[in-house]
This record gives structure tokens, sequence and C-alpha cells, in this order.
């Protein structure tokens, strides 16, 4: 072994010159480019079991009934470290949310926690998946931790139905599903659903990418397994490049620095 390679402490000969070029499969960005979705997994780059626990102190959800929900938008610095951007709500104009208690209205919920964005994985993942769709410093990234807890038979849509959320880089990351039946992922090129592309029923770990300005999905309602325990799912969503003027217009308010897509 060379002297050089020592003078640190460790061998630098076996560390890669960037962590995160392999963190998604080559095959990731090749079913984004050539059919604009993607589904992979997140078992070998983050510890899933510590962040299944940032699901129990969720605030209760104000605008939606069942559900939880956390949020915080964050962007790359200059040097590609994560930040914290600060405040700002969430906003889905009419033509991407046909619920009447979430559309066309500003919706503000509790951030993430400092515990949560502290951690080595969660930045991790941040920056990996700001690679992934080509962030530039200063774009804003929507993070959530939000998801659906309880009995019967649950819509964790809240009548939305097959939509789009209003972006051009969205995923999709399960993090609990205990005592559950259904919930399964469907894609679509049309808001009609008149022409499915793909069904999945994703497993905690399991992240879907999509090039959401293309297409378009929805998820089948929740039931129990087993009757006598409450069911859980819960799922982060991470997106950027919003084509929805209104939430531009709010982030445009709140981050007058910000890089949105309306000026790309």
């Amino acid at each position: 072994m060379k002297l050089e390679t020592l003078k640190h402490g460790f061998d630098l000969t076996s560390m890669p010159l960037d962590p995160l070029a392999d963190y998604w499969p080559a095959s990731t960005t090749t079913s984004l480019a050539q059919r604009d979705w993607a589904l992979t997994d997140v078992r070998s780059r983050l510890d899933l079991e510590a962040w299944q626990t940032f699901t129990d102190d969720l605030p209760r959800d104000p605008y939606v009934n069942c559900r939880w929900k956390r949020m915080s938008w964050l962007a790359l610095d200059e040097v590609g470290d994560v930040r914290d951007m600060g405040h700002c709500p969430m906003a889905q104009g009419g033509a991407f949310n046909d619920a009447e208690s979430m559309a066309d209205r500003l919706r503000y919920y509790d951030p993430l926690t400092s515990d949560f964005l502290a951690r080595p994985d969660v930045k991790a993942f941040v920056r990996a998946w700001a690679r992934l769709w080509n962030l530039a410093a200063h774009e804003p990234i929507l993070m959530q931790i939000t998801g659906v807890r309880g009995e019967g038979l649950v819509d964790p849509l809240q009548g939305q139905g097959i939509h789009a959320d209003g972006c051009k880089a969205l995923s999709i990351l399960v993090l609990k599903r205990e005592n559950v039946s259904g919930a399964d992922n469907h894609l679509y090129a049309d808001k009609a659903g008149t022409q499915p592309l793909a069904d999945a029923t994703l497993a905690p770990g399991d992240i879907l990418h999509l090039h959401d300005d293309r297409v378009y999905h929805s998820v089948d309602g929740i039931t129990q397994e087993n009757p006598a325990i409450p069911f859980e799912r819960f799922i982060i969503i991470i997106n950027s490049r919003f084509v929805d003027d209104f939430q531009n217009r709010i982030l445009r308010r709140h981050f007058p620095d910000a890089v949105l897509n309306e000026t790309r």
C-alpha cells in the first residue's frame, strides 16, 4: 500500500470519489428517461426503522380527517449542503387537486423535526434525490411525512382520485405499512385513467419516482387486515420544480431569492 494513501489514517483507494454516484441503481435513471417513472428501494441506504419512529408524534392534519402530517421546505446551498428554507404554506390549485378540503387554499403544517432533518441518512437522501432530478442550488424541495391510521375503510387521497401534484419531480417513499389491505398504487398516462401504465403495491422502503407533469397517479382505499388492530400507512413525499402557478406565487412571496421552475 502506498504511503500517501495512509496520510489521513485510512486507505483512500477504497473510498468512492463521489459517495452519491451509486445511490440510485442505473436502471432508475434509465426508467425515468424511457417511461417517466421508476420503482426502486432505499432499504440499504437509510435506517428505515429509525425513520419510522418519526411518524409517532406527527400532528393531525387540520384539513383532512384521519391523516397526520409534517412538512418542510428544503434546498441545497452552493456547496451541496441541505438547508431548511423556513416556513411557507402548501398551495395546490384546483387544476391539480380535486378535493374540496384542499384545493385553491393555503395549508399550514408543522415542520419536520430538527432531529429528523439532522440525520446523516436524511441529508444524504435529499442530496441524492436532488441529484437524481438535476436540481440546482436554491430550488425549493417540499418534503413531507404524511399518512393515515385508524379503523375501517379510509381513502388515503381524501377525494383526489387520479391526479398530479403540480410539479415536475415527485417521489413517494413508503415508511410504514401495518395491518393494511389495499393502498395499491396506479399510474396512468391520462387523468381520466383510460391509459393505465403500471400497478404496484409498495412495501416499506420502496420508492416510486415520477415525472409528475407527464404521469398521473392514484392510490386505492385502505382497509384493516385484522379488524381488532388499527392500521397505519405512512409515506415520505418529496417533490420540486412546481408547475402549479398558485404554489409558485406563494413560494416567491416567502422565498424571494429561490430558483423557481417558472424562471428556468
